[in-house]
């Protein structure tokens, strides 16, 4: 009894010593796994969607996730190409929530298209041009603009784009939001920002990303 006891104690400091991330619009696996930073066995990573068909930890919309966790509940969160398929009006909200189920000392890493670089694509060479290769096939700067096409004709309403950033206004959404530090960054045709909150050790995090192979934040302001 007594070693079991032991087994379980060791247990639920093991368990204690994990961080949880959200995945916040998971999206199938295949879609919106984790980077690679959250999957050192440190992290729990707990998925979140609007469609059940993705098969997430939890069916729900990011725009409100006050019925599903409560404050504070995460030490991070993942979010990769997710906002732009939400409404312009419903980002806000979004963004609070992100910050609202963070811990005083979480962040969150965001990704996004760049409606400025992808402009620029199209100025150069057209909307029908190939950006590049994604496992759902080619992706041209008008599906970046309005949601991955072949997709939306099977039947994936949710895959539209209903609206979009650049590296300033994604920035100043964030600060909007309640943020206390954000780093907004451009890479290829995609956004990135780490949003902090006000207690985030900023030179530890940007170490671990930049270890596990995510070092865009490098000189980002």
């Amino acid at each position: 009894m007594a070693e079991l006891a032991a087994r379980s104690g060791e247990e639920v400091e093991t368990q204690r010593a994990y961080r949880r991330v959200l995945n916040a619009g998971s999206g199938p696996r295949s879609a919106r796994a984790v980077h690679p930073v959250f999957q050192n066995g440190r992290w729990r990573e707990l998925r979140v969607d609007l469609d059940p068909d993705a098969w997430p930890d939890v069916v729900s919309s990011i725009v409100d996730l006050q019925a599903d966790f409560s404050d504070a509940a995460f030490d991070a969160i993942w979010s990769s190409h997710v906002l732009e398929h939400l409404s312009a009006h419903e980002v806000p909200a979004a963004l609070r929530e992100f910050r609202r189920v963070l811990k005083p000392d979480g962040f969150a890493v965001i990704s996004s298209p760049d409606l400025e670089a992808v402009a620029a694509a199209i100025g150069e060479h057209g909307i029908e041009h190939v950006l590049y290769t994604s496992p759902a096939g080619p992706i041209s700067a008008i599906d970046i603009l309005y949601g991955h096409r072949a997709s939306i004709e099977r039947g994936k309403a949710g895959m539209a784009h209903k609206t979009g950033f650049s590296c300033a206004t994604l920035g100043k959404l964030l600060v909007e939001a309640g943020f206390s530090e954000v780093l907004a960054a451009r890479q290829g045709h995609d956004l990135w920002a780490l949003a902090l909150r006000e207690r985030a050790d900023r030179a530890s995090i940007e170490a671990e990303l930049t270890a596990a192979g995510l070092g865009v934040f490098a000189g980002a302001h």
